[in-house]
């Protein structure tokens, strides 16, 4: 017999719209099992409704940088009643980063309340519940993202080509570093991004080049930017996190 969480996933993949054919590919679930819980009313599984988003009502500029912390540091977990919770989980030593990653989930879900707890290990949590997350962070899925595909929808591209600076500015927020660098004494700045995800590696190096920010690969997982030009760049927009 197979776990209640597998049917719960069958339904909600179902509500967004997907076949039997793709639910089990992205739920790892036979297609023929898919399929008899998606024809069978009495084995169907339980669904919760799913309200809609109107994206064109979006701040699309804290939209931006939540998506990029979302896909650094962000999870996304299913509660009761189809409520999902997103967590963002950051280091107690920059208040004014805590603060505009809860300011930017404030405003992306007016609606709801946004939590900030402290953890153990000078870790903070900031999180909030919503029925919409699915729909706002379509990047969610079972298991760690390194583990699955990532890419960005139609409508996310928009937001990002629209507001760059926010989107890399939340993702070094999460996943990124500013360092100095000593060189025969003298300092020099310089970024770093560390992210296991393939495709979020990739995103964010597709970021810089739309906005001419050179950048290095340091190692197989971390993406440096070491040219004056571009850390000034960066600078201009992200700079040290405090």
């Amino acid at each position: 017999m197979r776990p209640d969480s597998e049917r719960r996933t069958v339904g909600f993949l179902a509500t967004a719209g997907l076949n039997a054919s793709e639910i089990a590919f992205v739920a790892q679930i036979p297609r023929s099992t898919v399929r008899e819980w998606l024809d069978s009313p009495e084995r169907r599984p339980r669904q919760h409704r799913t309200p809609s988003v109107d994206l064109t009502a979006l701040p699309m500029s804290q939209y931006s940088y939540l998506l990029g912390f979302y896909l650094g540091d962000g999870t996304i977990s299913r509660g009761q009643r189809g409520v999902y919770r997103l967590r963002i989980k950051t280091d107690a030593q920059y208040p004014s980063l805590i603060e505009e990653c809860a300011a930017a989930m404030r405003a992306v879900l007016p609606m709801n309340r946004v939590n900030i707890q402290q953890l153990r290990y000078r870790a903070v949590e900031i999180s909030c519940w919503s029925k919409t997350l699915p729909l706002l962070f379509p990047q969610h899925g079972p298991g760690p993202k390194h583990t699955r595909r990532i890419e960005l929808t139609p409508w996310q591209d928009r937001i990002v080509a629209r507001y760059p600076q926010q989107f890399l500015r939340g993702l070094i927020h999460s996943d990124g570093c500013r360092v100095l660098n000593r060189v025969n004494g003298k300092a020099y700045p310089r970024y770093f991004f560390t992210q296991v995800s393939e495709e979020i590696k990739e995103i964010f190096c597709n970021t810089c080049r739309q906005l001419g920010i050179s950048y290095s690969l340091n190692n197989w997982k971390t993406v440096s930017i070491a040219r004056r030009e571009s850390v000034a760049l960066l600078d201009s927009f992200v700079g040290p996190k405090t």
